[in-house]
């Protein structure tokens, strides 16, 4: 059984938002996104995905089709597939997502 501890993703990049594979199979995924202040996940379609945002530390600015909302700690959006959703980190704090897709695209 593999075991994961969520304090052990808290790795960071300057240059860009860093993601850290939790878990992953065939058939979705799991990762830690780390964004610092002012990074964003641009906004993107996964055609076939569906994908769910949870916050676990910090807050940002989440937006799925036309909506925009800021999320804090212990909340999350779903993002359906065929939306465009995208994360930015609004704030002067670090930010730290959790993030499942399914079906996996790779």
């Amino acid at each position: 059984m593999k075991v994961v501890n969520l304090a052990d993703f808290q790795e960071f990049s300057s240059e860009k938002m860093k993601k850290h594979n939790l878990f992953q199979s065939t058939r979705f995924f799991c990762d830690v996104y780390c964004l610092e202040p002012r990074q964003e996940q641009k906004g993107h379609v996964h055609g076939d995905q569906d994908k769910v945002y949870l916050v676990i530390e910090g807050s940002g600015t989440f937006r799925v089709g036309e909506e925009c909302q800021v999320l804090g700690l212990g909340q999350g959006t779903m993002a359906p597939a065929g939306e465009e959703h995208g994360v930015l980190n609004h704030t002067d704090q670090r930010l730290r997502v959790l993030a499942f897709m399914a079906p996996n695209p790779s």
